[in-house]
């Protein structure tokens, strides 16, 4: 399978601290107030880092169910596989997974720059709709996670 070079990035600047900014997206609680209806995660290399969307659905199609956490380095880099969501039933059957990738970086003090990249997408017609659903998806899940400091 040939794998383009597109990747999809978002980043923003939150009034938070680095180790905050870390603790949400790397912890059940932390995700919760942004990302999902429920989630498993597992802080450790091939950990569950699976986020519940669609509570209503049978397991296997509520989220991002079967995604690994694929490396970190605590307080600065996340990553995890990531699949198609259920509406993309022909992509999400064909059990190949993108890849996200979560940076941190201090800007000053209380300020942290979160940048994320999701790539890994193949040089295929069904995942091209794939991708222009995840470069608007991130969009909203940036957005929430902003909304979390905007009264700081």
């Amino acid at each position: 399978m040939e794998i383009t070079n597109s990747i999809i990035r978002k980043s923003l600047i939150v009034n938070t601290t680095l180790e905050s900014a870390w603790k949400l997206w790397t912890t059940h609680e932390g995700l919760k107030l942004f990302f999902g209806v429920d989630n498993e995660i597992e802080l450790l290399i091939g950990g569950k880092y699976e986020i519940y969307f669609l509570m209503n659905n049978p397991i296997g199609i509520k989220g991002s169910e079967s995604c690994k956490v694929l490396s970190y380095l605590p307080n600065e880099m996340l990553s995890f596989s990531w699949n198609a969501p259920p509406q993309f039933k022909k992509v999400r059957e064909s059990k190949y997974k993108t890849w996200v990738v979560i940076q941190f970086r201090e800007v000053e003090e209380r300020k942290t720059e979160v940048i994320l990249s999701h790539l890994g997408w193949p040089n295929q017609k069904d995942w091209n709709e794939v991708f222009e659903y995840f470069n608007l998806a991130w969009d909203h899940v940036m957005k929430d996670f902003k909304k979390l400091f905007e009264d700081e």
